[in-house]
């Protein structure tokens, strides 16, 4: 998706304006006392809605609804002209329709999906340590048996479904949106003739924790990318945690938003230089303290165990030992150097926009963490989930 993006940043400001129009004109419904709650958030009060990331497939489709749209625009001001000019009225009430008639609309099934009333529900918990630990344990606990514990769906008891259970590895995750993960989850799933082909856990699970499943799904679903391809092949970011830092200001990883941010997951932090670029954060290994900060890091990671964890979900299940991530000025993790040096290289950085060669720097010779870092800064990372663009945590 990212790749689509910059072959057409046209796309950009399309995709955002119908998102933002659809948004809108769901707030002005309730306020009009036209559209209810469900789930703590408005409620999509229509069975169908304009599909972004549907047309992100097709930029032909794409180009022709913003023909359209100039169309529409075009009919509209010929309307107002000929309310102005009653002797041309005619002929320009007859341009307009013309104009509609020989516009290139787009095709239905390309522009219009199916919506459910949280089609436009927005995830309302940080994405951070403890809420995807939280939804891992219900995972386990409802939905391993089938979707199974690489989230891949092979568990125990998949081939007993009526359909197969997805794989939340490909891209599933990144494409639906979030108020639609968040339906299937309460309300299950249901095929052509309305047969239940997964169940639904809104008795189970409150709303928070079927949000913090969709967390955990994320993180997971990226480090088993990570494990299959050696990139992360869908943005993820960094999550959010608490913090020990010599500014007391400085209590989550949020608060250090608009840095880039080095993790050093190591027991020897007496070989890490401290790096004006970049904020650098230590996350302890078992059996060491937060507490010793080092006065020449920024902040060490206080949740122990629940960031190794988590961290090594995203990591494709990998050890965190000796491994240093880095995350852009937006919060996606860009690169990973698993080498346990500072001995960085342009393999390291594992989410890109293209695969193409690095921005061309100056002429003198630049060290592979240099590149990286101004690589990263290049090319801005963004994706469409729902029809809703992504730019960053």
């Amino acid at each position: 998706m990212p790749e689509r993006m910059a072959d057409a940043p046209w796309l950009f400001w399309l995709l955002e304006g119908i998102h933002r129009c659809q948004a809108g004109l769901l707030q002005l419904w309730q306020a009009l006392g036209l559209a209810g709650d469900v789930d703590g958030q408005p409620a999509w009060p229509w069975a169908q809605r304009v599909a972004g990331e549907q047309l992100l497939q097709d930029l032909g489709q794409a180009r022709q609804l913003v023909w359209s749209l100039a169309v529409v625009a075009t009919v509209l001001a010929l309307l107002v002209w000929a309310v102005l000019w009653r002797r041309g009225r005619l002929g320009l009430l007859a341009g307009a329709v013309m104009a509609l008639v020989q516009a290139p609309w787009p095709e239905r099934q390309v522009v219009l999906a199916s919506a459910v009333p949280t089609s436009f529900h927005r995830n309302p918990l940080p994405f951070s340590d403890a809420v995807i630990a939280q939804g891992a344990a219900h995972y386990q606990r409802l939905c391993l048996r089938c979707h199974g514990d690489a989230g891949n769906g092979q568990g125990p008891d998949a081939a007993d479904q009526p359909v197969w259970p997805p794989n939340f590895v490909g891209p599933l995750l990144w494409r639906r949106a979030e108020g639609d993960l968040l339906q299937a989850v309460r309300h299950g799933m249901h095929d052509a003739q309305g047969r239940t082909t997964m169940p639904g856990f809104a008795q189970q699970l409150s709303v928070e924790d079927s949000w913090a499943v969709l967390h955990f799904l994320r993180a997971q679903a990226a480090g088993q990318l990570l494990r299959a391809t050696g990139n992360w092949a869908q943005p993820i970011a960094l999550p959010d945690m608490p913090l020990h830092c010599h500014r007391p200001d400085k209590l989550q990883l949020r608060d250090w938003q608009g840095q880039r941010i080095r993790l050093a997951s190591t027991d020897r932090v007496e070989g890490l230089e401290p790096d004006p670029r970049m904020v650098t954060l230590w996350l302890p290994q078992p059996g060491q303290s937060a507490a010793h900060l080092p006065a020449h890091l920024d902040c060490a990671i206080t949740s122990g165990a629940t960031a190794l964890q988590v961290l090594g979900w995203i990591n494709g299940g990998e050890s965190l030992r000796d491994v240093q991530l880095l995350a852009d000025k937006a919060g996606w993790l860009r690169a990973r150097n698993g080498r346990g040096t500072e001995s960085w290289n342009d393999g390291d950085l594992l989410c890109r926009t293209t695969d193409g060669p690095a921005p061309v720097g100056p002429p003198a010779a630049e060290d592979g963490l240099t590149r990286i870092l101004r690589r990263m800064d290049a090319e801005p990372l963004g994706y469409v989930q729902g029809g809703r663009v992504h730019g960053g945590r």
